[in-house]
């Protein structure tokens, strides 16, 4: 295996590996370790370039960084994505590489599940590294992180129409949630048990019909949930899907959801304030996940109870986040920032 080291400015360290035996192509960056080792998920995506996957990976484990440092989870950030089409080039001897790859940074990079890796994907990494986390609750891990993302987002945005509205109450909200894969699917749930009317879009038409036939829900093409007249926008998918073509078309005066780096560039969060639209800074709000893996690492190992009382404390810091913003009259995804960036700065010093 041939490793890389990519010097990027800002990062402790970015790496690339090569395994011609294997097929393995990924990179690891790590962001930051002030406050704990760098915890953050494997990605497999179908990438058009190494350079698509760089600027992925580094977006990723910065986002873990303060996500972290916000749900005070005594963890850094990193990320790693692995190169390649999921259905083609998964291997046992694939994962073993990776697993070999991630060992190789001793500890400074903590591997966990993301979009389209699973807990038997991981099972197999950990047969060459222990630096994995989420593994199953039969082996001691936390299991599967999804609903624990799906109740934490869930609740910050009940949180956020709270704040914009008044009332936290879901009965007759409607509410357009984008991806209803494993996380966006559980809150579909969630939303729908509190009498919310609930319109969803997803490229996978076999799991839409399957919600629609369970929830009475409503489904849309993919480009018509951005101009719904709704009250909440939930983006569950991929990133970078509020941009000069999406907010324009906006109805609706929350987004709360799942999903990743949603704002193209820093200036939609901008944007998104100038019009008066409520932002759940998705690093804060879909922090439950990795809040329920961080409880691995406290002392005595896993406990569910404690993961639930930390993942009810996310609606806490969104207050936090929206009360900086209204009194600095700041953007939400700004004031998140400023709140991360003060965490880490007070975990330098001390």
């Amino acid at each position: 295996m041939e490793i890389t080291d990519i010097p990027v400015e800002g990062y402790e360290r970015v790496v690339r590996a090569r395994d011609p035996e294997s097929g393995l192509h990924a990179l690891i960056a790590v962001h930051d370790t002030t406050l704990g080792p760098a915890l953050g998920g494997m990605r497999m995506w179908t990438y058009a370039s190494e350079d698509e996957a760089l600027t992925d990976v580094l977006r990723l484990s910065k986002g873990m960084t303060y996500k972290s440092a916000v749900a005070h989870t005594g963890l850094g950030g990193g990320k790693s994505v692995i190169l390649g089409d999921p259905k083609q080039i998964k291997s046992e001897a694939l994962f073993l590489a990776m697993g070999r790859f991630i060992d190789s940074l001793g500890g400074k990079y903590i591997t966990a599940e993301d979009v389209n890796i699973t807990v038997p994907d991981l099972e197999t990494v950990r047969r060459s590294t222990r630096y994995v986390s989420g593994l199953s609750r039969e082996d001691g891990g936390s299991g599967n992180p999804s609903p624990y993302t799906a109740y934490g987002v869930f609740l910050g945005l009940k949180a956020a129409c709270a704040w914009k509205f008044g009332t936290e109450e879901l009965k007759g909200r409607k509410v357009s949630v984008q991806g209803v894969g494993a996380t966006g699917s559980e809150l579909v749930r969630r939303l729908v048990e509190q009498g919310a009317e609930v319109w969803i879009s997803d490229p996978n038409s076999e799991r839409v019909q399957s919600l629609v036939d369970r929830y009475g829900v409503t489904a849309v093409e993919a480009d018509a949930i951005y101009g719904l007249d709704v009250d909440v926008f939930a983006p569950c998918a991929l990133g970078a899907i509020l941009n000069d073509k999406t907010i324009p078309q906006l109805k609706a005066k929350v987004i709360a959801g799942v999903a990743n780096n949603v704002l193209h560039e820093p200036r939609h969060g901008h944007e998104l304030f100038q019009r008066e639209i409520l932002y759940a800074p998705d690093y804060v709000i879909n922090a439950g996940g990795i809040i329920n893996v961080s409880v691995e690492f406290h002392e005595g190992g896993y406990d569910q109870d404690v993961a639930l009382k930390k993942i009810e404390r996310i609606d806490d810091a969104l207050q936090e986040i929206w009360k900086i913003s209204e009194e600095q009259k700041i953007p939400a995804s700004e004031a998140a920032d400023h709140l991360a960036e003060s965490i880490l700065a007070e975990g330098r010093s001390s």
